[in-house]
């Protein structure tokens, strides 16, 4: 199936023909398919905007949805969609001739979120919150402009992870990005095909395609400082027991609230000794 090149879909074509390359590229296909059906993220038929940014994550996810289209395992419409938010330097021609180059339909839409974002927040302090929930609402009414049914993230299991540690240090709750969710209006999916994706299989496999990268810090402004000191605390863990962070993201999916405090998630007041289903097995 992944190889025979006579029949691939151009974000594919040209693949260097490494073993390491070929499996790299299964287990990223293999780990789409599985979040696709483990959270039921597929409707027939639908139409979906891939938010494509130009980063190694949302290639990834592009090239991963079209191979699985491409094999006729993927009955969706795909829309690739990037907003040039107006940072200063911001490569504007790269995607939109890169798209075209793939035979990728597209839209690109520009928006001068920068301006806003640089007014509002005080100098010093990094603008990735403000600008994401300013990027997101546009891109939510493209979807709805489109007639797409739901808007495709390119967030990956690392991100996930990363965010449930925010969440837990700093917000006292237990959460992260789900998967899929409904937006606030509730007319549109938010989905997340790469929740069982490494961050470093999306850059090994974004750097042997040889995607053309458009910088993530044009606007001078790094992701938060509280994000980059988890992921330095999960690279140090996973340097010294490989394997954690996998383990950690399984735990996510394998809850027990009756093991853990929320009375809004488990009713401890009719806990009662006569009940077997209840007990601790």
């Amino acid at each position: 199936m992944f190889d025979n090149t006579d029949d691939i879909h151009p974000l594919l074509a040209g693949a260097p023909s490494s073993t390491e390359v070929k499996k790299l590229r299964k287990r990223i296909i293999r780990g789409v398919r599985e979040a696709l059906d483990q959270y039921g993220m597929v409707e027939r038929g639908a139409k979906w905007l891939v938010a494509l940014s130009g980063g190694k994550d949302s290639y990834t996810l592009l090239a991963a949805l079209y191979e699985l289209k491409w094999r006729g395992l993927l009955p969706v419409e795909l829309l690739a969609v990037n907003l040039d938010q107006g940072q200063p330097g911001f490569p504007a021609t790269v995607l939109p001739e890169f798209l075209e180059r793939m035979q990728v339909p597209h839209r690109i839409e520009y928006q001068d979120t920068y301006s806003i974002v640089t007014d509002k927040v005080p100098e010093g302090r990094t603008y990735c919150a403000l600008c994401s929930r300013l990027r997101r609402g546009h891109l939510y009414r493209i979807a709805r402009e489109e007639g797409c049914s739901a808007v495709v993230l390119g967030h990956h299991r690392d991100d996930i992870l990363e965010t449930f540690f925010l969440n837990l240090f700093h917000g006292s709750r237990l959460a992260t990005m789900p998967p899929k969710l409904v937006n606030e209006e509730g007319d549109l999916y938010v989905l997340r095909p790469l929740a069982n994706v490494a961050e470093a299989d999306c850059a090994r496999f974004a750097a042997a395609m040889a995607y053309p990268i458009v910088p993530c810090n044009l606007c001078g402004s790094q992701d938060g400082l509280q994000r980059q000191q988890i992921k330095a605390m999960l690279d140090e863990w996973e340097s010294r027991s490989p394997g954690r962070r996998q383990k950690m993201f399984k735990a996510l999916s394998n809850a027990r609230p009756s093991h853990l405090l929320d009375p809004a998630l488990f009713d401890f007041d009719t806990l009662s000794r006569a009940a077997p289903g209840q007990r601790d097995i």
